[in-house]
């Protein structure tokens, strides 16, 4: 069934205007009046509704009730991921909350590629949003996971909270995640951009309380490196098993 995120409040027996880009997939989709579609604004509910009106540039819903669904993983991580170039940084972001990832800080770190700031920046940032939500969509996910604003990577070390498991993806004095054992109230898991951190920047997240982590002794890129290892907590500590 559709889903369509609104970022609105939303309740049993409402009838509302849809926005301009949910009118765009409905006609992609080729939805009639009546037919059925989800919407959900974030808040960890699923509101089922009926489409009572599609027209080219018009559509509207009633929301016929309110479910409350947990299918948020167990793990609460967060992803702080070095900006990567082109289609790699979006497509990281996309996957991750598939795979179920709770926030995003996106970073600059010594080896990126990519540099942003200002505007360009806070473009970015929203953009990387509409992927996030577009993932919830797909995934079924009802909680949307921040992106943060677009900080460097010192930035990113000196506002840590101190009571999450800190891993980041490294060489050296790597354990196996298989190793590891998290905390309860959370990781905060840190990425490389596609040329890696520096040797500073990993002295500097080993002084900051990170244990560097391997998988394996293949080199993955930055975009397969991140969703592995999502992957392989899922599978640890999550609910993949």
């Amino acid at each position: 069934m559709p889903r369509f995120y609104l970022n609105t409040d939303l309740h049993a027996g409402q009838t509302l205007e849809l926005p301009d880009n949910i009118i765009r997939h409905i006609n992609v989709l080729r939805l009639k009046q009546n037919d059925s579609l989800i919407l959900f604004n974030g808040n960890g509910k699923a509101y089922p509704a009926r489409l009572s009106a599609v027209e080219k540039r018009r559509a509207a819903a009633e929301i016929l009730s309110e479910h409350t669904t947990d299918n948020e993983s167990p793990l609460n991580i967060t992803l702080i991921q070095a900006v990567s170039s082109g289609e790699r940084m979006d497509f990281t972001l996309q996957k991750s909350v598939e795979l179920g990832v709770s926030a995003i800080q996106p970073v600059i770190s010594e080896r990126c590629v990519v540099r942003l700031s200002g505007e360009r920046a806070d473009k970015r940032v929203a953009r990387w949003q509409e992927i996030v939500i577009s993932a919830c969509e797909q995934s079924g996910r009802n909680t949307v996971p921040p992106v943060l604003p677009l900080i460097s990577y010192s930035q990113a070390l000196q506002q840590l909270p101190d009571n999450q498991t800190k891993l980041l993806l490294g060489l050296n004095h790597a354990c196996k995640l298989n190793q590891i054992t998290p905390f309860s109230d959370g990781i905060i898991f840190m990425v490389g951009p596609e040329g890696g951190w520096s040797e500073a920047e990993e002295q500097q997240a080993a002084a900051a309380g990170f244990q560097a982590v391997t998988l394996g002794k293949r080199v993955l890129r930055t975009e397969t490196a991140s969703l592995a290892a999502i992957a392989a907590m899922q599978t640890l500590w999550g609910d993949f098993v």
